[in-house]
């Protein structure tokens, strides 16, 4: 088992060109319909006021990018993490303002990735101390082609925790699938090469305990495993 290295020295590299992360990551929320349907009635209040017409992006800085088979020390105080299993498209090709139609010709390919975060409600400016936690962003070094895909659309990931199945995630009826995702996001921003945009997880991803391992795999994506250390002192083993 890996344990994460200083926060200074972390970098993900890849089998296929780019070969490696440029250190943006970058995570959406909501784009499983279920998680807006989840907040009802309060998407129309304060502080939200109304659904959101654009993406809603956050970020997983460097420190919390961790390698495939690493181990995450837990936060302390907090009984288990959500485990948001999703894929991320690698870009491969500058891409600002792209239609649909052509927005995956700017990708390299597709990662696997493990995004734990501490369960909250509310999604209002997302928050830097439950998103952004030291190794929470587990990442594949396995990038398959596009190409060499199914539609994304109609991918299945399965989560096992502890060797046993914990949830079967399909990635079919996104708000915004990735095509569309990219066009959105490159409306209002430039995503540069080696950049990762995450499709986002699923609305209630299992959650994962201290002392527990999970393994997320996919047709074509392979397997990606990490850890959650155990809780005694908060610190990796």
């Amino acid at each position: 088992m890996l344990v994460n290295p200083p926060r200074s020295r972390r970098m993900l590299s890849l089998d296929a060109p780019p070969y490696s992360l440029s250190g943006a990551i970058y995570g959406v929320l909501m784009n499983d319909p279920a998680a807006l349907q989840a907040l009802g009635e309060a998407a129309a209040q304060p502080p939200y006021k109304a659904p959101p017409r654009a993406p809603v992006l956050y970020m997983k800085p460097r420190n919390t990018f961790a390698q495939d088979g690493a181990r995450m020390a837990p936060p302390a105080g907090v009984p288990a993490l959500e485990l948001g299993a999703t894929v991320g498209l690698v870009i491969g090709r500058a891409a600002s303002r792209v239609p649909a139609a052509r927005a995956l010709d700017h990708v390299a390919g597709v990662v696997l990735v493990a995004d734990l975060f501490v369960p909250h409600q509310s999604f209002y400016r997302p928050s830097v101390r439950l998103r952004a936690l030291d190794g929470s962003c587990f990442v594949s070094s396995r990038l398959a082609p596009v190409a060499s895909l199914q539609a994304l659309s109609s991918l299945t990931l399965q989560v096992d925790i502890d060797g046993a199945p914990a949830a079967a995630l399909s990635l079919a009826g996104m708000q915004r699938p990735a095509d569309v995702l990219l066009q959105d996001v490159s409306e209002f921003m430039t995503l540069g090469v080696g950049d990762v945009l995450l499709l986002g997880q699923k609305h209630g991803s299992p959650l994962l305990r201290p002392g527990q391992r999970f393994t997320i795999s996919a047709p074509g994506l392979g397997a990606l495993s990490g850890e959650l250390g155990a809780a005694a002192n908060g610190a990796s083993r």
